[in-house]
């Protein structure tokens, strides 16, 4: 006869152990783990993060699973770029020479470091802000670029020139796609575990790449004097990674918020009433291009991008002497720019721009809003009739007084990230009281 004692399970996995205790004290350990639950349990360990799924976040597997397919394609494509370079470089040729294969390559290398810090310098603080479109952006990057190396064998004149643009194109995919990499990686671990889910990453994708690298090796030998066949693989290939990779960056639903995640809710509740939840909003969200708009929002500008005369300032002081932000709007060049208190918390940044959206959205949308503070709406849209900046601002500010924080509050009850914000504001900052307005920048 035994007695009970624990019983033990490994995270959410089928892995289970009950502790019996016999009469004479020794301790008996019986495993109830299903049949070769051991083996699947291994490679949980070796690919999956620790924990998983309690660790990740819920778009993990289904975004894993299209990256594995797209880092499978463009492998295939990555080889026959490999082999057209290496052609084009000489490789076979008994009459080229080392020395023009090396400076070929090193020029190639040399205009790729440029682009590299060209790119980051330029793009690298709004990779944060649209992680999805900067992927994206940097896959059909890519594919291009492997066009180009395959394409250059074939204009020898200019063979340089071509490979070097390859080359730039590559090193802006190598930032683009790392940066991103990086903060999908910091969405998908949510127990602080981003190392751990970067390097299974690491380790599926070099799975992946072994197993590309083994169809490679049957494939190579068979491509000799067949341009047709090496096209129609490059075809073949590169449309399954930018499905792959489109279907990937859709998959993953993030709860913070960004430009274009807010917009859309702001929109869904200005002509609709409804505020969406996190998945809804993500799929709808644009990643091949920019969120379209008619205003463009600067967020974190300079004080003297909205106040050029005595006048305008008096505007502000009236408007926005209470806030932690002040809101610009000019007409001719269909900007609305925001400056920021140096004090402005990210709660505050989000009203900034929920007002934006709403001076955007009502002059977008002017047929189709319908709201409990229509007057407010109304007044905005006579406004822009007037061409009245200051009518525009003032009736904006009425309506984010009132409906703001219950903005706030249904954006919390679907599940919304309001503590961070990824707006992508500029470094101008602030201060202000009723003796002036000073710059300040950090």
């Amino acid at each position: 006869m035994s007695r009970f004692i624990y019983r033990e399970s490994y995270g959410s996995s089928p892995e289970v152990k009950e502790y019996y205790q016999s009469l004479d004290g020794s301790l008996t350990v019986i495993d109830k783990s299903p049949k070769f639950t051991t083996i699947s349990q291994f490679f949980r360990s070796v690919f999956l993060p620790q924990g998983y799924p309690e660790s990740v976040s819920e778009d993990y597997l289904i975004y894993q699973l299209w990256d594995t397919i797209q880092a499978f394609a463009s492998s295939i494509t990555g080889t026959l770029a490999a082999r057209a370079l290496l052609k084009g470089m000489g490789v076979g040729d008994e009459n080229a020479t080392v020395l023009a294969a090396t400076m070929t390559w090193l020029l190639k290398d040399g205009t790729g470091m440029l682009g590299r810090i060209m790119f980051a310098w330029l793009k690298g603080s709004n990779l944060d802000c649209d992680a999805k479109r900067w992927r994206l952006f940097a896959d059909i990057l890519n594919d291009f670029a492997i066009f180009l190396e395959i394409l250059a064998p074939n204009f020898k004149p200019i063979f340089t020139p071509i490979v070097c643009t390859a080359g730039v194109c590559k090193s802006i995919v190598g930032v683009a796609g790392g940066a991103t990499r990086a903060a999908l990686t910091q969405h998908q671990a949510r127990r602080n575990n981003m190392a751990d889910v970067s390097a299974k990453d690491g380790s599926q994708e070099t799975l992946v790449n072994l197993a590309a690298l083994i169809c490679s090796l049957i494939i190579v030998p068979v491509l000799t004097g067949k341009d047709t066949l090496i096209w129609t693989l490059y075809i073949l290939f590169t449309m399954l990674h930018l499905f792959a990779n489109y279907s990937a960056v859709t998959s993953v639903v993030m709860a913070t918020l960004n430009q274009a995640r807010l917009h859309l809710l702001v929109k869904g509740y200005l002509c609709n009433g409804l505020i969406e939840n996190t998945k809804i909003i993500n799929y709808q969200e644009p990643v091949l291009w920019s969120t379209r708009r008619k205003f463009r929002i600067n967020l974190g500008v300079s004080v003297q991008k909205i106040c050029k005369t005595p006048k305008d300032v008096q505007i502000m002081e009236k408007l926005f002497q209470n806030k932690h932000y002040m809101i610009g709007l000019n007409l001719d060049t269909r900007c609305t720019n925001i400056v920021l208190n140096e004090n402005c918390t990210t709660l505050e940044e989000l009203e900034a721009c929920y007002q934006a959206e709403v001076i955007e959205i009502t002059y977008n949308h002017r047929h189709s809003i319908k709201n409990n503070h229509q007057i407010e709406l109304n007044s905005i849209i006579d406004g822009f009739n007037e061409s009245d900046v200051l009518k525009i601002l003032q009736y904006s500010q009425v309506f984010t007084q009132k409906t703001f924080m219950g903005f706030i509050d249904i954006l919390k009850s679907e599940n919304w990230e309001t503590k961070t914000a990824l707006l992508c504001a500029d470094e101008w900052r602030a201060k202000w009281d009723h003796g002036g307005l000073t710059d300040k920048t950090y």
